[in-house]
């Protein structure tokens, strides 16, 4: 009985050589309870009073109420030797006497002064960092400084456009600081973006280029004819300059090109065959332009003359004079035809109306059908119809006036 009157005396708080002798069994108790697992955060908050009675039950029924008593006592002091639950839980306090819910939602007041953030002030420094200049785009500046190998160009940004010397034009500049002085405005395209100083380099030659190739391409579109000076020749055609731009005439879009070398330092007249910016790829034709010259000349409903060049199961090619037509079988006679020779051959000369106008094909259609008085008549007296072709003619022109725009 001793020994229980020296634990009463030790549940006395206010013995302090009671508590110095607890010191070991604090350690006791921690070294008897070291495996056991602290509860996380989420199981703690649904811990309730009726949970921590039945825990309090065990406790006096297996040990006494001594034991129940030291734990109580010790209960303090081993929070204090780790840490403490406030530490390891945020600092909140459980409550015994009530079950507490987490699931509420904690409100945060924000206060506005006068170091909170600006949007119109941040958009403003996103304007003045903005990089000026982008890859292919077309700006105007002033040259402000002159180098040996190019010009600072002023472009309104954080720093100047360098424009190289090879870019400054197409042709060799023999006086380079004539031609571009200080104080010049001039538009130039952005041809590489800025670099880690904010400078970006740009091109006049570039822009001239660019240029050329839009016009270029407008007149090809519009079908018109130019008139270009050779400047060399190779195995294949003859090389001439457009607008700038390096254009090509093979050998077989030449009228003569047996000779072709001797048409160097002269003036010819050309079309287009093929125009691609992309590949730079310029072709022209002379050949073409002819033609195109003579369908300028031709009307449709106009009656013409030519030589059955070639007869084609679906028809015949006519020479017009440097132009070739197609009298197609459809458009003979208005009759039953049985054998195309029946009608005309090779060598022969003939009369025709034009039907059909096709300058981007370079096709001209004929008709001879319409000259007839009667179904089949170029079968049974074809000289009559060609001898009479003039005054025929005549009589379709309401017809091919209301084809034309």
């Amino acid at each position: 009985m001793k020994g229980e009157s020296d634990k009463d005396g030790q549940m006395q708080p206010s013995n302090s050589k009671a508590s110095e002798s607890r010191k070991p069994l604090q350690v006791l108790k921690l070294n008897k309870k070291e495996n056991q697992t602290f509860p996380s955060k989420k199981n703690l908050n649904e811990i309730d009073i009726d949970k921590t009675q039945k825990d309090s039950n065990n406790i006096s029924q297996e040990n006494g109420p001594e034991s129940f008593a030291e734990g109580i006592i010790m209960d303090k002091p081993i929070m204090n030797h780790t840490d403490s639950f406030e530490n390891i839980f945020d600092s909140k306090e459980i409550d015994s006497s009530k079950k507490i819910n987490n699931n509420k939602p904690i409100s945060i007041e924000r206060k506005v002064d006068e170091f909170d953030f600006d949007e119109n002030e941040f958009l403003a420094a996103l304007n003045e960092n903005e990089p000026i200049g982008l890859t292919g785009e077309i700006i105007k500046g002033k040259i402000i400084a002159i180098e040996s190998d190019g010009v600072y160009i002023d472009i309104g940004g954080k720093a100047p456009g360098f424009m190289p010397k090879k870019e400054s034009a197409l042709g060799v500049i023999m006086n380079f600081k004539e031609k571009f002085p200080i104080g010049l405005e001039m538009e130039v395209l952005v041809v590489k973006e800025q670099n880690a100083d904010g400078m970006v380099t740009v091109s006049a030659r570039a822009l001239i280029l660019r240029k050329s190739w839009e016009n270029v391409s407008q007149i090809a579109k519009d079908g018109e004819l130019i008139e270009v000076l050779i400047n060399g020749f190779n195995r294949g055609g003859l090389t001439c300059d457009v607008d700038g731009l390096r254009g090509f005439i093979p050998r077989s879009q030449l009228e003569d090109g047996s000779d072709y070398q001797s048409l160097v330092s002269k003036n010819i007249k050309v079309a287009f065959l093929e125009v691609n910016p992309e590949t730079r790829k310029l072709v022209l034709s002379q050949k073409k332009a002819s033609l195109i010259s003579k369908f300028s000349e031709l009307k449709l409903g106009q009656l013409i003359e030519g030589e059955v060049l070639a007869v084609k199961p679906y028809g015949f090619f006519v020479d017009l004079g440097g132009a070739s037509g197609l009298l197609h079988q459809s458009s003979i006679t208005k009759g039953t035809l049985r054998n195309l020779r029946e009608v005309f051959v090779e060598g022969e000369r003939i009369k025709a109306l034009i039907n059909e106008i096709d300058l981007e094909k370079g096709r001209i259609g004929l008709d001879t059908s319409l000259l007839e008085n009667s179904p089949g008549e170029l079968l049974v007296d074809k000289e009559k119809v060609l001898l009479e072709a003039e005054e025929r003619a005549q009589r379709t022109k309401s017809l091919f006036n209301k084809k034309e725009p």
